[in-house]
């Protein structure tokens, strides 16, 4: 048996991160890949280039993969904005979970401007999005995941709401 692999993905803001932790922390034994922080160590003056964030997602992947081999549950923790990505994912790793984070990009506006734990996230995304910089949903595509396993609209969903349903599903793989 392999470990799990989840990928939490959705907007800058939509709460990857912060759904992420509180998973970490109703079951300790997650690993948490943050793409923010491997960029961080691939490219440390990242130029956000197609090539580039192709480069870092297909690491990403491989270490999760790598990861759940040695039987380790993996929660992802990436905007992931090309679906090719994720579903390099869910081919290369058996037991595989896919969370869209849904939020309206007002929404996800409004907490960034907020944000006080970045994680390595970059400040001021979405300004930066407005001078051109390729973020995901302003200047860059994100395309939605055709058929994730769960939808969370963390708008309406509360924290705790949200990892009950997450917890259900790993439960039931």
């Amino acid at each position: 048996m392999s470990g799990v692999a989840i990928w939490i993905t959705g907007l800058p803001g939509s709460g990857k991160s912060t759904i992420a932790d509180a998973l970490k922390k109703a079951n300790p034994n997650f690993i948490i890949l943050r793409m923010d922080e491997l960029r961080k160590v691939v490219t440390p003056e990242p130029t956000y280039s197609d090539s580039e964030r192709d480069i870092v997602y297909r690491a990403l992947v491989y270490t999760a993969k790598k990861l759940t081999d040695l039987d380790h549950n993996v929660i992802i923790d990436a905007t992931g904005n090309l679906r090719r990505w994720r579903d390099l994912a869910r081919n290369l790793i058996p037991r595989y979970i896919e969370i869209y984070l849904r939020c309206p990009l007002e929404k996800c506006i409004e907490r960034e401007k907020k944000r006080i734990d970045r994680h390595s996230a970059p400040e001021d995304i979405y300004k930066k999005g407005a001078q051109g910089w390729p973020v995901p949903g302003i200047v860059a595509p994100y395309e939605e995941p055709l058929n994730p396993e769960i939808i969370i609209n963390t708008d309406k969903t509360s924290i705790e709401e949200s990892i009950a349903i997450i917890g259900k599903r790993i439960r039931d793989l």
